[in-house]
């Protein structure tokens, strides 16, 4: 798995995962169809440049997205141990259920449609759909049996609004959680995910961010009409692109390369649905590997631009504390 990709430890995890992950949403069909040979290669090609994270959810596309990283990883000519693979319970195509009977037959369908015996790290997805106390007190813990059990390696957490993970983590036992999967709180229109990295750092949590995109805002394409940011970010958005196509340049590249200079992240995920998508993003990543520095005048210009709209969120839907 040669490339130039540089590993980064994974909070106190012992795993070492690719600056570059490979995030599988898009997998399940969740920005535009994608075809299964198409989705297949990206993968092997994500693999052979040197991305040895991948993380899915059986919510992706209602299983479709475990289901074809699955017929991917099958075929990928490198070892097991060679990968580290992540999947989530708790949200499905259905809805949320977080329950210990759930959670527990979860992760059993998820190894099989993954076609492997064990996942690296096993996500509560989006708790802030759930009770953060049945996360706590029921979740956790059936995920421990199944750690126990060697279905899964390592627990984690993810969710849009930050202070969700303060309360989990101040309430399990230490070390029961190593991970947080954080999206679009990273990018270069939310920082906001650095107001809480001391405090991982601190109890040493492991650090994914996921969208550095913010989930699609900063393609360059029309984002999905799914899209639950306000409307002024979205316009910002547009104007930041119009800034970065007037210089010839991509702001997905450059939003990219932002979101990876962060060495406190240990991997920053991607949706990549094609071989020309794996290739252009894992030469980006090499580039920042390399101390590359962008157009730090461009940089200086969309930063400008969406000033405005720093931090500027959106609701997940629910009370993150109920």
């Amino acid at each position: 798995m040669a490339g130039g990709l540089g590993l980064r430890e994974l909070g106190g995890t012992g795993l070492k995962i690719s600056s570059l992950g490979f995030g599988g949403s898009p997998l399940g069909n969740l920005f535009g169809s994608v075809k299964e040979e198409d989705a297949i290669a990206s993968v092997h090609e994500a693999a052979r440049l040197g991305i040895n994270f991948f993380d899915v959810s059986p919510y992706y596309g209602d299983t479709l997205a475990e289901t074809v990283l699955g017929k991917a990883l099958k075929s990928i000519p490198i070892p097991r141990e060679d990968y580290v693979l992540s999947t989530k319970c708790g949200r499905y195509g259905s809805g949320f259920d977080f329950s210990a009977e759930r959670v527990t037959k979860s992760v059993d369908e998820s190894l099989q449609r993954l076609n492997v015996t064990y996942v690296d790290l096993i996500h509560c997805h989006d708790i802030e759909f759930g009770s953060l106390d049945q996360i706590v007190t029921e979740t956790v813990p059936a995920l421990q049996k199944l750690k126990d059990a060697g279905k899964v390696r390592h627990i984690g957490i993810s969710g849009l609004p930050l202070n969700a993970f303060r309360y989990v983590l101040d309430r399990v036992p230490k070390g029961s959680v190593e991970v947080v999967l954080s999206y679009c709180h990273y990018s270069l229109n939310d920082t906001s995910l650095l107001e809480i990295v001391p405090y991982l750092q601190e109890k040493g949590i492991g650090i994914i961010s996921a969208s550095p995109l913010s989930m699609g805002l900063l393609s360059g394409q029309t984002p999905p009409e799914w899209h639950p940011a306000p409307s002024e970010l979205k316009v910002a958005c547009n104007k930041a692109i119009e800034v970065c196509k007037a210089q010839g340049k991509s702001i997905a590249k450059l939003a990219l390369q932002y979101a990876m200079r962060n060495h406190d992240i240990a991997t920053t995920l991607v949706g990549m649905t094609s071989i020309e998508q794996v290739q252009e993003n894992v030469k980006a990543a090499i580039e920042v590997e390399q101390g590359a520095k962008y157009d730090e005048e461009l940089l200086k210009e969309v930063e400008k631009v969406l000033q405005p709209v720093k931090n500027l969120t959106w609701s997940s839907g629910r009370d993150e504390n109920n």
